[in-house]
């Protein structure tokens, strides 16, 4: 298995490098457009309480629709290619991100905000130079958690003809004795979102520091 692995490497390397690039950045714009509009609402919604149970109900309706299905259904609306993907990324990584802001903005000490307004800070000092770097961790955790999802969610694209990681699983899928490229697929897949885990974790861990 390991042989035919490789094998499949060494002939098809540049086709396997180029769908990895692919996939990554599919998941990547996604939760970058996510995070984008994620944790400026985040932050809206932390002090007002009946606003963000609708919001982060609907979130989390978002999360229950299969990926497959989230997909078919924004084919009507963006149609075949890798922006669906990115817009299904986006919709699928909106919950994390948003429910970590919220969480993290609300855990901010009562009593340090009082002495940064007792100091004279406006509400955007307050922004940026406390309730920010307060809730960084949270914030960083969601963006890190939605990435790996997002790596999952990217392989469905071989369904729309978006690329990816996911074409190479289907070709293993469609041929007789395709296991070997099934893991071929598989592989790259599962280390790519360990290793965006592993960064990103030390990155986080940096930022909090």
């Amino acid at each position: 298995m390991i042989r035919e692995i490789l094998n499949y490497y060494s002939v098809n390397g540049a086709y396997v490098l180029q769908q990895i690039v692919r996939h990554f950045l599919m998941a990547l714009y996604g939760v970058s457009l996510a995070a984008l509009v994620s944790v400026p609402l985040g932050f809206y919604i932390a002090r007002r309480d009946a606003l963000s149970q609708w919001m982060l109900r609907l979130a989390n309706l978002i999360q229950t629709v299969p990926a497959l299905a989230m997909v078919s259904l924004l084919i009507v609306v963006v149609g075949l290619g890798p922006n669906t993907v990115v817009v299904a990324v986006f919709l699928y990584s909106i919950l994390p991100i948003l429910s970590n802001t919220h969480t993290g903005v609300r855990n901010v000490d009562e009593n340090v905000l009082d002495v940064a307004k007792a100091m004279g800070m406006t509400h955007y000092q307050i922004l940026f130079k406390v309730e920010l770097p307060l809730a960084i961790s949270m914030i960083l955790g969601g963006v890190r958690n939605a990435l790996v999802v997002a790596i999952g969610v990217a392989a469905v694209g071989t369904f729309i003809g978006a690329g990816g990681l996911g074409d190479i699983i289907s070709r293993g899928l469609n041929v007789s004795n395709g296991s070997s490229i099934v893991w071929a697929g598989a592989l790259p897949t599962a280390i790519m979102a360990l290793l965006v885990d592993v960064v990103l974790g030390q990155v986080e861990k940096k930022l909090v520091r």
